[in-house]
């Protein structure tokens, strides 16, 4: 955890501090500093200062924010998982280079944890019983509505510093209707005593090391999180990949080639036979491009390429920017047709 975490100073809400959860994660760090905030969304000295910039990663491992969650929403998805879960974490102790979060919360965005967790618990259980069966299949799951609960962090690293990830995988392996499901790019080993019977999905996050080594920030090795694969078919978990995002340069599809041989011969039979991919290419944000710039300029030579993207106008106003149409199409044909040729059991679910 120390290689992670280092937590000199926790924003704490008051309410979040008298609840039992948030009582736990304070006594977790009894040296650090406790600074009162008035809501875990508005602290000028974490979110929306740019001089924060030159300070990026050392805000990730030193301060932790403990809040409550006020809104408790499960909104449709329909491609990674059928709903996305209200989150019980929010930022992330890693810095990968493409990451969106960022983009909403300004300069910086180190781990948020709400300390409410059995209203939580108490939302998703009501949820799941008014869905009923699951009338038929989709590319989410053929029988089981799939909740993803860690759309805004990384529920691997989440569980360095509390157990409401495990309250989450503990209440999902007794909803025989649903499962939970949540991408990683983290390899928690202590996971793997929390017995979850097939009803937590995990998707771990792969790319050629070559990519990695720039984008990846703070994370585990991609041969570390490969090699962890039939560790979790092992103890109870589905196992799906994350090919994302797949970033295109010179020599790409070569080294998707070596990541998808050393993927085959890493792996037994249990894994493969139910192992699934969900593949996204990249989309990049022009703001933080901008932020990029002023602390890991390396990375945007990889993902800043006018000569390969076109601008798009988000919902929120935003300027992102993807593989020009039509290219993207070739980019996205011509990995599928590699993952056919040298993984034939990897079952696509969705690319785009």
């Amino acid at each position: 955890m120390a290689e992670l975490l280092d937590i000199s100073r926790i924003y704490v809400e008051p309410a979040a501090a008298e609840m039992p959860r948030g009582r736990e994660i304070l006594a977790r760090w009894p040296e650090a500093t406790l600074v009162e905030v008035e809501s875990h969304q508005r602290i000028p000295e974490l979110f929306g200062d740019e001089t924060n910039v030159r300070r990026w990663v050392r805000i990730k491992q030193e301060a932790l924010v403990l809040g409550v969650k006020k809104t408790m929403t499960a909104r449709p998805n329909g491609r990674s998982a059928d709903f996305i879960a209200p989150s019980t974490a929010n930022g992330c102790a890693m810095a990968c280079a493409y990451c969106y979060v960022p983009r909403h919360k300004g300069y910086s965005n180190p781990i948020t944890v709400f300390a409410n967790i059995e209203r939580v618990v108490s939302y998703l259980r009501g949820h799941v019983g008014r869905q009923g069966g699951k009338p038929e299949a989709n590319e989410c799951d053929p029988v089981a509505w799939v909740y993803d609960i860690g759309e805004n962090s990384d529920c691997s690293v989440d569980a360095l510093i509390s157990d409401n990830v495990r309250d989450l995988v503990e209440l999902f392996r007794d909803l025989p209707t649903a499962k939970a499901s949540f991408a990683t790019k983290y390899v928690n080993r202590d996971l793997l005593d929390w017995e979850p019977r097939g009803r937590t999905r995990i998707r771990f996050s792969l790319m050629p090391p070559a990519d990695a080594k720039v984008l990846d920030i703070r994370t585990s090795h991609v041969a570390e999180r490969i090699a962890a694969i039939d560790d979790f078919v092992a103890a109870g978990y589905e196992v799906h990949v994350n090919f994302s995002p797949v970033v295109v340069r010179d020599g790409w599809l070569d080294d998707w080639r070596d990541l998808l041989d050393h993927l085959d011969a890493g792996i037994g039979p249990e894994a493969k036979k139910q192992l699934a991919a969900e593949i996204i290419f990249l989309t990049h944000n022009r703001g933080l491009h901008e932020v990029n710039l002023g602390w890991h300029p390396r990375a945007e030579d990889l993902i800043w390429r006018p000569d390969l993207q076109q601008v798009k106008r988000s919902q929120n106003g935003d300027l992102n920017v993807r593989y020009r149409t039509g290219a993207k199409g070739s980019y996205v044909r011509a990995l599928t047709d590699l993952i056919a040729e040298r993984t034939p059991y990897l079952r696509v679910r969705y690319a785009f």
